[in-house]
């Protein structure tokens, strides 16, 4: 989500700058993956992004209609732009021809924002879903939008895909008063994997090549502010743009820089410039050790860094339970000195994130797939949500539930009781919910062939039957799942009641043979807790 604070001609410290929303976007070319899809992930992070699925359904417009323009992160009117004769159906981030397009926000030099902009990043991506056919042509429909009617966000980082490529375009405005962006988008080679996470990721780019397009003024304007000196060739869209400092490198680029991690073992040869040691940047993309699956990228959005020296579980912030969460605000202070906590791509403050999934060698309508989540993605279910859905389901409404109000049929609250539960004691109940998680994960991934199949076999017969059963089987995952998720919140709440936990034989809580409960266990805490208590109490707790 966007990153709005700004403050002086640069991008502060990550953590002075995103108190509030930070988006991450994943991404795996068509020869890169398991089944050959292009892949694409996001996480709508936000402390105040009420998690559900939006639906727009196609519509032709009358010569001279208008559409007036809200501004995603606060619902403030921008202006009004001329409407197009016909717009695509759109099921939240995939429209109706596999089109795909998610955000992450860097913010860059404040004083290239622009206020009297009318397009923001969130509606430019909705007009680019609804506008084009083809990731390219969402490109030229975005830049032209900006060009026409002002960029009203800052910096901006957007994955952008189809069935057949997928791009990273990355954006900033020219300041008040100049109408439009200057941008960079660049195609990521097929057989590789990408990423971004609220830094600009775009450096060096080949001047003359069909798989780069940018502005025309791309580098002359970077000259005319004095952000860059030198020959074109060595031009840097993100040192230009959005210069990184320490923040940015360790709240953001870890991130990219962790799920490179799991497929390049060379990945730790650019730990100083994580650390903001170095100034020699990991590339945009990489060709990963093996093929990912769509489980491999639910699991990459499930990441705290295990395993890696920025471990969430593993430092005194993880307190007994081993914790992989800080809650807001990221730095503190102690005797004059400033300290922060990591930034995973799992965060705790996420309104809903997806998988999508676009295959070229099924019709549109079967062939992609938006496995949508709400909440943290550590905690919750990715359900398969097809592209061609006519309807909501109840579960992941707006209309149901809101961010002041509770409800036990949304999705959002459902989850997101469920993972506040885990925060608590997160060592303890994160078992339970992973034997959960991927039962109901494990039976989606073995059933998408069959639905495929039998949903092909429908379309040949008529695609409106097609269409009708692959609403229903949608509506009906995320509505089974969401009960199955409300049922383990019962468990758990059962299971751990006051610190305690009950004994269980066969997947039942056990009895005394009477009636009564068994009498449960006392796990306490970990070691190294109780260790750390005594160094730090000396003989306040000693039995004497």
């Amino acid at each position: 989500m966007k990153l709005r604070l700004l403050t002086g001609t640069i991008l502060l410290s990550f953590w002075m700058s995103l108190p509030a929303d930070a988006c991450t976007g994943l991404i795996a070319g068509r020869k890169a993956t398991t089944d050959g899809s292009v892949l694409v992930t996001y996480s709508a992070d936000s402390h105040t992004l009420y998690g559900a699925l939006e639906r727009t359904p196609a519509a032709d417009w009358a010569k001279g209609s208008k559409l007036q323009i809200i501004e995603w992160d606060t619902n403030k009117p921008l202006g009004e732009i001329d409407q197009v004769e016909h717009t695509y159906a759109v099921l939240g981030n995939m429209n109706e021809h596999q089109v795909t397009i998610v955000e992450s926000t860097w913010g860059g030099r404040s004083e290239l924002a622009d206020t009297t902009g009318i397009i923001d990043y969130g509606s430019l991506m909705q007009l680019g879903l609804q506008r084009a056919r083809t990731a390219r042509e969402a490109i030229d429909v975005m830049t032209s939008l900006v060009d026409r009617y002002g960029y009203y966000s800052s910096g901006e980082s957007f994955t952008i895909a189809d069935p057949n490529e997928v791009w990273i375009m990355e954006m900033i405005g020219k300041g008040p008063g100049r109408r439009g962006a200057v941008w960079v988008a660049v195609r990521i080679p097929d057989d590789c994997i990408a990423g971004h996470a609220n830094q600009a990721r775009i450096h060096q780019f080949p001047l003359k090549d069909k798989n780069c397009l940018y502005s025309p003024d791309v580098i002359t304007f970077a000259r005319e502010m004095g952000y860059f000196e030198g020959e074109d060739k060595d031009f840097s869209f993100a040192n230009a743009y959005a210069p990184a400092d320490f923040g940015a490198l360790r709240g953001c680029e870890a991130r990219v820089w962790g799920f490179f991690r799991r497929y390049d073992e060379t990945m730790d040869s650019y730990l100083p410039y994580i650390n903001g040691e170095s100034k020699v940047p990991f590339p945009l993309y990489i060709r990963p050790a093996r093929k990912l699956s769509v489980q491999d990228m639910k699991e990459a959005m499930r990441d705290h860094f295990e395993g890696t020296p920025f471990d969430m579980t593993g430092d005194v912030g993880a307190g007994p339970f081993h914790v992989p969460y800080r809650f807001r605000p990221m730095e503190f202070e102690v005797d004059g000195k400033t300290y922060v906590n990591e930034r995973a791509i799992a965060t705790q403050q996420t309104g809903f994130t997806l998988v999508g999934q676009m295959r070229r060698n099924l019709p549109d309508a079967i062939g992609g797939v938006l496995w949508f989540g709400v909440d943290d993605a550590n905690t919750c279910i990715y359900v398969p949500m097809y592209c061609c859905s006519t309807e909501v389901p109840e579960c992941f409404s707006s209309r149901n539930g809101s961010m002041y109000d509770f409800s036990w049929t949304s999705a959002f609250w459902i989850h997101n009781w469920v993972a506040n539960m885990a925060y608590a004691r997160y060592d303890r109940m994160i078992g339970d919910i992973r034997r959960v998680q991927q039962a109901i994960e494990s039976d989606f991934n073995l059933s998408q062939p069959a639905i495929d199949e039998l949903a092909q076999k429908l379309y040949k017969q008529s695609p409106e039957q097609a269409i009708a059963f692959l609403t229903r089987y949608s509506n009906g995952a995320a509505e089974s799942s969401t009960a199955q998720w409300k049922k383990l919140g019962e468990y758990l709440m059962v299971k751990f009641l006051d610190g305690n936990e009950k004994r269980e034989a066969d997947g039942k809580f056990m009895d005394n043979g009477y009636g009564l409960p068994e009498y449960p266990l006392f796990p306490g805490y970990s070691k190294e807790y109780y260790e750390s208590i005594v160094r730090e109490n000396g003989e306040h707790f000693l039995v004497k």
